[in-house]
C-alpha cells in the first residue's frame, strides 16, 4: 500500500483511511455530508496526490500527444489545460486525462491513479519518435482546494492573481514560499477552486500554510467520499465506474472532446459510430420513488425488461434526493423518460434528467 506525503497528517486529523488505487487514502474526516457542504459553501482541501503525472518533452511531444488523445492539443497555448481521453483500439477508453501545455515543447499529462502504469505503457507504445518521457507521479503531491471561497482563502500565499484565473488555465509560480509550483483551475467538484502541484518535499509546508491562510474561512480537510458525491452532482464521469476499457466514448457523451480533424487511435471506428448513431447512452436520472441507486444495479422499463445498468449513484447531499448515472438503450435516453432501477428485485421509479444535477 502506497502512502502520500501527507498520510500522517490525515491520520493525525482522525481521518478514516481506506485503500484506493493502491494508496492509503482518507475517505472522510467528520462525515461525507458535512464535508460536501463545506466545499459547496466555503472551502475544503483534498489530498489527491495519488493521481499520476507524466512530463512529455521535445520537438515531437505534441505529435505524440495528438496521436494518442481524442482532443485537439494543437489548440492549446502556454498555461492552458484540456480534458481528453486515450482511446483504445477496440472502441473503449484507456483512461481520461488532463493535458497541460507548459510550453511549445513540453506538456504535463495528469492521469488517474489506478491507471498510471497502464497509461504510461500505452503512450510509450506510440512513442516512435523518441519523445522524452518522465513519470513524475511518485515525487509529485497534488492538493485540490475547492469551493467558492478558495481564491480569497489562498490569495495571501501567492502573487498570482487567483480570482482572475479562468477555468482550465494554470500558472507556475511561488506559492506558500515554495518556488516552481503549478496552480491550476480544473476542479472536479463544480464548486470552483484550484489544484496545487508541488514536489513531495514541500507538501507538508504547503498543507500547513493553506490551513493557516484559510483559518478565517473555516477551511477543512475533505475525503474522497465527498469528492465522489460532488463530482456526481455535476455529472462528471469517474473512470472505472462510468467509463472504462469497454465503454464507448460516444455512448458516454464524450463526443465534445473527440476531434476528427486529426488522426488518432481508432478515430475511423469512432467516427463511423458517431455517424451511425449509438445504441445506448450514458444518462443522468433522479429517483422519484424512495431508494438509492448503486453501481451495477440494473435499469428496466415499465414492463420490467432490462434496458441498462447504473454506473454511479448516491443520495445527493445538496439536492436531498437520490441521483445516478447509467447506460440505457437510446430510446430511453430522452429527458423526462421514466425508467425503473431494480433494487432488491423491486422496480423503483426514476426519471431521466439533464446534467448537471446541481445547478
Amino acid at each position: 500500500m502506497n502512502n502520500t506525503a501527507l498520510t500522517e497528517k490525515h491520520i493525525s486529523l482522525g481521518a478514516k483511511m481506506v485503500p484506493f488505487a493502491g494508496y492509503n487514502m482518507p475517505v472522510q474526516y467528520e462525515g461525507i455530508n458535512a464535508e460536501h457542504a463545506t466545499v459547496r459553501k466555503s472551502v475544503g482541501v483534498f489530498d489527491v496526490s495519488h493521481m499520476g503525472e507524466f512530463i512529455l518533452k521535445g520537438e515531437d511531444a505534441l505529435d505524440l500527444i495528438q496521436r494518442v488523445i481524442s482532443n485537439d492539443a494543437s489548440k492549446l497555448y502556454d498555461g492552458k489545460v484540456q480534458y481528453a481521453y486515450l482511446p483504445n483500439e477496440n472502441g473503449g477508453i484507456v483512461d481520461d486525462l488532463l493535458v497541460y501545455r507548459i510550453d511549445e515543447k513540453s506538456y504535463m499529462l495528469v492521469v488517474n491513479a489506478s491507471n498510471i502504469e497502464k497509461d504510461w505503457n500505452w503512450i510509450q507504445k506510440f512513442n516512435t519518435k523518441e519523445v522524452e518521457m518522465h513519470n513524475i507521479s511518485d515525487q509529485t503531491s497534488l492538493l485540490a482546494i475547492q469551493g467558492p471561497k478558495a481564491a480569497e482563502a489562498l490569495q495571501s500565499l501567492t502573487e498570482i492573481d487567483l480570482a482572475s484565473m479562468e477555468y482550465y488555465n494554470f500558472k507556475k509560480g511561488t506559492f506558500a514560499g515554495v518556488d516552481n509550483v503549478v496552480i491550476s483551475a480544473t476542479g472536479y467538484t463544480g464548486a470552483g477552486g484550484f489544484e496545487i502541484y508541488c514536489d513531495n518535499a514541500h507538501a507538508e509546508q504547503i498543507w500547513d500554510a493553506v490551513f493557516e491562510a484559510g483559518k478565517s474561512f473555516n477551511i477543512k480537510p475533505i475525503g474522497l467520499g465527498a469528492r465522489d458525491t460532488l463530482r456526481l452532482e455535476m455529472g462528471f464521469c469517474l473512470y472505472g465506474n462510468d467509463i472504462d476499457d469497454t465503454t464507448s466514448p460516444i455512448e458516454a457523451g464524450l463526443g465534445w472532446v473527440t476531434k476528427f480533424t486529426k488522426a488518432f487511435t481508432n478515430a475511423e471506428a469512432l467516427l463511423a459510430q458517431k455517424e451511425a448513431g449509438v445504441q445506448r447512452k450514458l444518462v443522468g436520472f433522479e429517483m422519484i420513488d424512495r431508494g438509492i441507486p448503486r453501481h451495477d444495479y440494473e435499469i428496466a422499463d415499465e414492463a420490467g425488461n432490462v434496458i441498462g445498468k447504473v454506473t454511479s449513484g448516491t443520495q445527493s447531499p445538496s439536492l436531498q434526493k437520490a441521483i445516478g448515472m447509467g447506460y440505457v438503450a437510446k430510446e430511453f435516453a430522452k429527458e423526462g423518460t421514466e425508467i425503473y432501477i431494480l433494487i432488491r428485485n423491486n422496480k423503483i421509479k426514476a426519471k431521466v434528467v439533464k446534467f448537471p444535477f446541481y445547478k
